[in-house]
């Protein structure tokens, strides 16, 4: 028989502290640990971080696709449940509530834009999914130091990656997913082709609204040179042809999120993501989202490591039914330092 003083032990921790209440140390002992390594882990990888920066091809891979995770700082690994999953962790298209279609549009800096497209197909445990990220850089009018003011010609810049993933959700508390990417870069009449491989795992902590979420992002092979260019020198015009290989900014990714209110009229998430990409220092995100009614949302987030932010990301949305689906408006704010002022919008239907 339990003594008494067991018995009170036992009822304080089943019926007064909560599974929830656990969820929410545990939640918090992530982030304290992670704000306690990640300063040190900053500085000691700081002049290394800076050595690396702009060694590999590849970047706009790096570019966030859609306004929910950039409103909240990139922090999404554990939480992009939606279209978006794709691009940050195929797992998580497992835990889609259904089918979705998401399209995004992304205006970067110089006239740089971003579009995003994706589908995800649920067939009972699984979700087969395709998803297409491009980048173009406009028109861009060609200078030499023998003709600052123009030669005349006009070039650009395509950046694409396009994806097929799969992905099962095993039990009710663990996930798993898998993309196959072709990557292109495009410069002038020189190209980069190569693939690559997404791949993460997904877990619930029971129903206590904690998750936890495991990836890495662009784990692939070299691409090599196609193509030539030509340029002005004092020997005439030279023709160029690229010999060195460019490798892939392969990421590691760490998250977790948790649901610290979720109730019919309001709900309040935070997340927390460590990155560790192969080409910079490590960063540490940090993100927030409220949901009233699950139909207008607010949120917001800051990016620990990136030295060009200036002030937390912003951003908000509204879910609202639509011909039988949900439908779902997103947008976001970013601004940096040098970069300037970035805005982010996107739609999404859930079928």
């Amino acid at each position: 028989m339990y003594s008494e003083e067991s018995y009170i032990i036992n009822t304080f921790y089943t019926r007064i502290l909560p599974d929830s209440f656990f969820a929410t140390i545990g939640f918090i002992g992530v982030i304290v640990l992670l704000l306690l390594a990640s300063p040190n882990s900053l500085k000691a990888q700081k002049s290394f971080g800076q050595d690396r920066a702009g060694t590999e091809g590849f970047q706009f891979t790096k570019i966030p696709v859609d306004p929910r995770s950039a409103a909240m700082a990139n922090s999404n690994m554990a939480d992009a449940m939606d279209g978006s999953s794709l691009y940050w962790n195929p797992a998580l298209s497992a835990e889609t509530t259904g089918s979705e279609i998401m399209v995004s549009h992304t205006e970067y800096v110089a006239g740089i834009q971003q579009d995003y497209f994706s589908y995800i197909q649920r067939i009972n445990s699984y979700a087969i999914g395709v998803s297409v990220q491009y980048l173009g850089s406009g028109d861009i009018i060609e200078t030499t130091e023998f003709q600052p003011f123009g030669t005349g010609r006009i070039f650009s810049t395509h950046h694409m990656a396009a994806g097929l993933s799969i992905a099962q959700k095993v039990t009710d508390l663990f996930s798993y997913g898998l993309t196959f990417k072709y990557l292109l870069e495009k410069v002038e009449e020189i190209q980069y082709q190569t693939g690559a491989i997404d791949f993460g795992f997904a877990y619930r902590v029971g129903d206590t609204g904690l998750r936890f979420a495991v990836g890495i992002n662009n784990f692939g092979l070299d691409a090599a040179p196609d193509g030539n260019t030509q340029r002005e020198s004092l020997e005439g015009v030279l023709e160029l042809e690229p010999e060195t290989n460019i490798s892939l900014p392969t990421r590691f990714h760490i998250g977790a999120a948790y649901d610290l209110v979720d109730n019919q009229l309001n709900k309040v998430t935070f997340t927390v993501q460590i990155t560790n990409p192969s080409d910079n220092a490590e960063q540490l995100n940090i993100g927030a989202e409220y949901s009233f009614m699950d139909q207008f949302h607010l949120r917001t987030g800051y990016e620990y490591g990136q030295l060009e932010r200036i002030i937390p990301s912003l951003g908000g949305g509204i879910s609202t039914p639509f011909a039988g689906h949900i439908l779902r408006a997103d947008y976001a704010y970013t601004r940096f330092e040098r970069l300037g002022q970035i805005h982010r919008i996107g739609v999404s239907i859930s079928l």
